[in-house]
């Protein structure tokens, strides 16, 4: 849980710089810079003469499925959605990592989807007061859409890392994960990006670098390095865990205005799910005393 708590602290930060330096220039020419840098920080570490081919493209795929066309499917959703909406609406991923987790093992856990539901309930504590109805059935939609690309490419992931030979290391593996959504991304600028326009500013690109190698690089890479430490059930909630640490931070380092009370009842909340799908209070339930 170490790794999907630090992952969710990083990315905490990353909303802040997008807001302040990135939102003039478009958004799906940033991602692909972004992804050109996280893979160029691990592609380095691949070892493809130990990787068999069938599972290289594999890899490939889930990266793509995972942050290439989740990413894509993600910034459209803009077009339709204010910016509170569109992280309104990841809220839902925790449900689907667990109905998908369920489906592909082949096991009902109530206790995980349970889980995944209080976790909805306290990302929704935060954000559900400023959602407008009106015209947004296609932002949903799309986002709905996007987090299942997430949801399903970190089970993915899981099952796919189980199957890697003897030896290899997740960092010798993950290079391919974001080859292959470098190309889902790229595949998406053909059709909406003006490149020969795309002009940012020394500042922009130095913030595309930071958010490319730490924020996706080294945070989808220590996100999924977790994932494969805790039960699906705990990997569902983390996926909501972002929203009352985002907001953490920015009311401490960004010095914006937050309700504190929502905040503390969504941690509590947030906390519970956790214990819920680790089973921290049947494990330290008391065991009656003993017959005389």
């Amino acid at each position: 849980m170490f790794y999907l708590i630090l992952t969710s602290l990083t990315w905490a930060f990353s909303f802040g710089l997008i807001k302040g330096q990135l939102t003039t220039l478009d958004p799906t020419a940033v991602v692909v810079l972004r992804l050109l840098f996280a893979a160029l920080v691990f592609v380095p570490f691949l070892k493809l003469r130990r990787i068999p081919a069938r599972q290289a493209w594999r890899l490939a795929s889930i990266g793509a499925l995972q942050f290439g066309i989740m990413y894509t499917l993600y910034l459209r959703a803009f077009a339709f959605l204010a910016a509170h909406e569109v992280v309104l609406f990841t809220i839902f991923t925790p449900v689907y990592v667990a109905l998908l987790d369920a489906a592909i093992e082949r096991r009902w856990q109530w206790r995980h989807f349970w889980a995944a539901l209080l976790s909805i309930a306290g990302a929704s504590v935060m954000l559900w007061h400023s959602l407008a109805l009106a015209g947004i059935a296609a932002g949903f939609g799309l986002m709905q859409l996007s987090n299942l690309c997430f949801a399903l490419g970190q089970l993915a992931w899981r099952r796919e890392r189980a199957r890697a030979p003897a030896g290899l290391r997740e960092r010798e593996l993950f290079g391919l994960l974001y080859l292959g959504a470098l190309g889902a991304s790229l595949a998406a600028s053909l059709f909406s990006t003006d490149w020969p326009g795309f002009r940012p500013s020394a500042a922009q690109l130095g913030t595309i670098a930071y958010l490319g190698i730490i924020a996706s690089g080294i945070g989808f890479f220590w996100w999924n390095l977790g994932a494969l430490r805790v039960n699906a059930g705990t990997l569902a909630v983390m996926n909501n865990a972002k929203i009352p640490i985002g907001v953490l931070v920015s009311l401490l380092f960004f010095r914006e205005q937050a309700a504190v009370p929502q905040l503390l009842l969504s941690g509590a909340l947030m906390l519970s799910a956790v214990a819920l799908a680790e089973g921290w209070l049947t494990k330290y339930r008391p065991r009656p005393p003993a017959a005389v």
